[in-house]
Formats: structure tokens, C-alpha cells, sequence
């Protein structure tokens, strides 16, 4: 399946190279240089007499019989064109979960893949909840941010089962609470030793979120933070407090989750959770709308194989997201990112 999507990817740009070589080959069989290389062969008549001449032109010809079957091959790349071409849908929505970052680059990362292929993709940012709720419904079609089993716990016994889990494309993405590396506090357990400095809050993201709901729900009880608040508000909020905080050398808490390009931005470290109260690692799972899986079998399969690593998904996060883009300039960004590294789009869905 690897070689396969390797194959595909570029699927675009290999069957442009295929157009073009079969046209040179035409024009090359047009040449006048067969003509002259048949008229020299002529001019040797010491050649014509001899009989094993006639042997070894028949034994070509056995060899010829053979290779149509090679070229009547199946190919990979060709079988799975086809399978997208009978994919009925082709206006495709892919929500982002407004302020989750790795879901903003990879949606954009599938959008300028598909649509290269011959698919629209349309990339609507919405909270976390309509998001459930539309793939559930069929009106939206695929979302790559689903974490579970912890984060969107109560959404997924929910919206589970209606709605198709198609697979795991990043596996080790821990919910977390995070400090500058220049505080002295390393586990959540200390944290009531620097409440005055910090206000007693934690700076935190959207107020649907999961990860919200896992530290004031589960992780603040665990530590006794009764009388400590959740700042709640956007992910770009944070980030935004994160950074004045980072810059001026002073003490915040934020709750935060890799993979997130913060870690390489800002001097910080992830607290220590010895209850264990922020939950095991997730893994972050692509779901889509029954009526999309049922519809396009040979996507949703390409899907279901998608993966990417935490350097590589780091790299494009900080290449789009912290780059000299406008959000409006996404697919740019992105397409510049793929120029660089080709390589991953070869992986994503062939060439």
C-alpha cells in the first residue's frame, strides 16, 4: 500500500511526463535516421545469405509475443485514478477546529493535494462542537482532529457511532500544561507553590474544547486548584499571553498539547502530571460522514493510510503558521512547503 500511495501522490505530474515522453517517442519513430539506418543495413549483402539470421529474427518474435502480456499489466497508479474517478463526490468540506494548528496545516496540506486530482475542497474554521455535529449529519464530509480517547471523549459517545473512524494519522499527542523553562516548578503537583505569582490561572484556550474540559474538570480537582481559574478564550489568545509573557520573562500557566510548534517558538517545558489527571496520550484520528465514506471508497482508503511524523508535521506548522502568510495565503504557503518537500506529497496520496 505504501508503494502505492507513493505512486499516486504526484499522480498529476506523472501522467503529464507519460503524455510527454509518448509524444517524443512518436516523433522520434517519425525521424528520418530509421529510414537511413535501414537503407546502410541494406547495403551489406554479405550479411543476407546467412541462414541463422532467419533463426535468431524468429526467436525476437517469441520474445515479442511475451512482453504485451508485461505491458498488459496492471498499474498501480492507473488503478487508483480510476478508483478516484468513480468517486461520486467531489465537492468535498473539510472543517478546521479553530485554533488547532496540526488541523489547519494538514487540512490545507489535503485540500492542495485533492485538488490537484480534480476535487474542490472547502475549508470552513468552526468550534469543535458544530464540527461533530456536521460530519454526523453528512454536511461536512471529513475532519482530521479528532482525539481520542480522552480529548473529545464526550463528543465521541455522542457522535461515535454516527459517524465513520477512518483512521489514526498521528499516534503520542499528549494534553498538557506548560510553564516557561525559567520558572522553578517542574510537575503539577507544585503548582499551589507559585499561585500568587500567576493569580492563581491558568491560561487557557476555547471554552468547547476537550482540553479545557480535561483541566478544569479533571486535572484542577486532582490538584486541589479549587480556588484557581481557568482563563478561558481562543488558542490565539494564549498564545498571544504565552508569548508577551516568554518576551518580558515572566511567570505564566497555559494548557497547551503536542504537537504544537509552541514548543519550538518559546522557551517552555511541559509540567510533570504524576495523577496522571491530564490522561494518557491520544492518538488523533481522521472521522468522515457516512454518506462521504460510502460515496468515495477509494479517498476514504488513501485516508485511512495517511500518516506523518512529529518532525515533519513541526516543519510544515512553523513553515505555514509562522511564516510571512495571511491565513488567506494557506494554500500558497502550503504549496510552497510541498515544492520543498516533494517527498510528502508522494507519501499522501502517490505519484
Amino acid at each position: 500500500m505504501k508503494k502505492t500511495r507513493i505512486r499516486f501522490l504526484a499522480a498529476g505530474a506523472a501522467v503529464a511526463l507519460v503524455a510527454t515522453l509518448a509524444a517524443c517517442g512518436s516523433d522520434s519513430a517519425d525521424e528520418p535516421t530509421t529510414t537511413e539506418d535501414t537503407t546502410t543495413s541494406a547495403e551489406q549483402p554479405a550479411e543476407e545469405p546467412e541462414t541463422p539470421a532467419d533463426d535468431a529474427t524468429e526467436e525476437p518474435a517469441d520474445d515479442a509475443t511475451e512482453e504485451p502480456a508485461d505491458d498488459g499489466a496492471s498499474d498501480p497508479a492507473d488503478d487508483l485514478l480510476a478508483g478516484l474517478a468513480a468517486d461520486t463526490k467531489k465537492d468535498i468540506t473539510i472543517p478546521i477546529a479553530a485554533g488547532w494548528d496540526e488541523d489547519v496545516v494538514i487540512s490545507h496540506l489535503f485540500k492542495y493535494a485533492l485538488e490537484q486530482v480534480g476535487f474542490t475542497v472547502d475549508l470552513p474554521s468552526l468550534d469543535i462542537a458544530p464540527i461533530f455535529d456536521g460530519v454526523s449529519t453528512g454536511d461536512y464530509d471529513l475532519f482530521f482532529d479528532t482525539w481520542l480517547p480522552n480529548t473529545h471523549k464526550n463528543y465521541w459517545e455522542t457522535y461515535g457511532d454516527q459517524v465513520v473512524d477512518v483512521g489514526v494519522w498521528y499516534e503520542n499527542a499528549p494534553l498538557t500544561i506548560a510553564v516557561p523553562d525559567y520558572m522553578d516548578i517542574d510537575s503539577l503537583a507544585d503548582l499551589q507553590s507559585i499561585a500568587d505569582d500567576v493569580d492563581r490561572t491558568i491560561i487557557g484556550i476555547d471554552p468547547g474544547a476537550g482540553l479545557t474540559d480535561v483541566t478544569e474538570n479533571s486535572m484542577m480537582p486532582a490538584y486541589g486548584l479549587d480556588d484557581w481559574t481557568l482563563k478561558t478564550s481562543s488558542t490565539a489568545a494564549m498564545l498571544a499571553e504565552l508569548k508577551a509573557a516568554t518576551d518580558n520573562q515572566e511567570p505564566i500557566v497555559v494548557t497547551l498539547w503536542r504537537p504544537h510548534w509552541a514548543y519550538a517558538a518559546f522557551p517552555i517545558k511541559d509540567l510533570e502530571d504524576p495523577e496522571n489527571a491530564m490522561g494518557d496520550p491520544d492518538e488523533i484520528h481522521v472521522i468522515a460522514s457516512t454518506e462521504f465514506a460510502e460515496a468515495n471508497p477509494t479517498l476514504t482508503s488513501i485516508v485511512a493510510d495517511f500518516t506523518m511524523d512529529a518532525d515533519t508535521l513541526g516543519d510544515l506548522e512553523n513553515f505555514v503558521l509562522q511564516g510571512d502568510w495571511d491565513e488567506e495565503d494557506y494554500q500558497e504557503a502550503t504549496a510552497a512547503w510541498v515544492a520543498e518537500n516533494p517527498q510528502v506529497l508522494a507519501q499522501l496520496i502517490g505519484g
